[in-house]
């Protein structure tokens, strides 16, 4: 039987979710935005039926995603309040908001899931972690949302007592990895070679190196003693990290954002 998906905000996020849904057939997609021209290119590309407001979409939807910024959330889910039923299911995408909030927001009227994406996702290797834990969710929407997900990246489902945990490593991750990729531009840069030059081969040695890690059924430390030869380059360089405890300061913040995403959550 053919769901009908809806999305209250096509931004980055929204459209990717959107673009790994457009080639299913067993699905027909809704969107709202405030930007018209947004809907109408999506409407080109990958068949979504706009709707003229977040009202009318949930009132024709099973599957209602909330892709609008966390502050905006509030009045877009009491707005369509109404509309929701017992066999509509709400899924929420918004950074810091917890399941008991949209509950609220809603009166208890519709199951609720919870999903923590991160930026990948616009490229189709995106991480999601997805709360199940609603007791108002049936079998058949325990087994749709995850597959909503699974055409854009990796899909994990937690306890939403874990999602502070996800977001301190895998929401925030990606800014972690650029700011590593952006300090190695710098070095080369500094020794010599052009700018151009070596943002393309960190690059390529971040995406090489991350395929290795993901199809070597070596883990990510006999990878990284593999490279390590002794009284050699690599280890010399990785001597200096230990001295500078760079460890313990990339595990002290993600411990920093995963309690700034206790506080958002409060």
């Amino acid at each position: 039987m053919t769901k009908k998906i809806g999305f209250i905000g096509v931004g980055n996020m929204g459209s990717a979710i959107i673009k790994g849904l457009a080639s299913r057939d067993d699905v027909e997609i809704h969107g709202v935005d405030l930007h018209g021209v947004a809907l109408a290119k999506l409407g080109k590309e990958c068949g979504l039926v706009a709707q003229d407001s977040a009202k009318d979409l949930a009132k024709v939807c099973d599957y209602i995603v909330i892709a609008v910024k966390p502050q905006h959330a509030e009045p877009v889910v009491k707005d369509i309040s109404r509309e929701l039923t017992a066999d509509k299911c709400l899924i929420s995408i918004c950074a810091g908001l917890t399941t008991a909030h949209f509950k609220e927001w809603t009166k208890h009227q519709s199951p609720v899931v919870r999903v923590m994406p991160n930026t990948p996702a616009l490229v189709n290797e995106g991480v999601f972690a997805i709360s199940l834990e609603d007791s108002d969710l049936t079998d058949d929407m325990k087994e749709t949302v995850p597959s909503i997900f699974e055409g854009i990246g990796q899909v994990h489902i937690l306890a939403e007592k874990q999602f502070d945990a996800f977001t301190g490593v895998i929401g925030s991750g990606p800014a972690y990895v650029y700011y590593f990729m952006e300090s190695m531009i710098e070095a080369g840069v500094a020794l010599g070679l052009t700018r151009q030059q070596v943002t393309e081969m960190v690059k390529g040695l971040f995406l090489g190196s991350s395929k290795l890690a993901s199809e070597s059924e070596f883990s990510v430390t006999q990878l990284r003693e593999m490279v390590s030869s002794p009284g050699g380059t690599t280890i010399r360089a990785l001597m200096h990290f230990d001295r500078q405890a760079v460890k313990g300061d990339i595990i002290d913040a993600v411990f920093e954002s995963y309690k700034r995403s206790i506080e958002l959550g409060k």
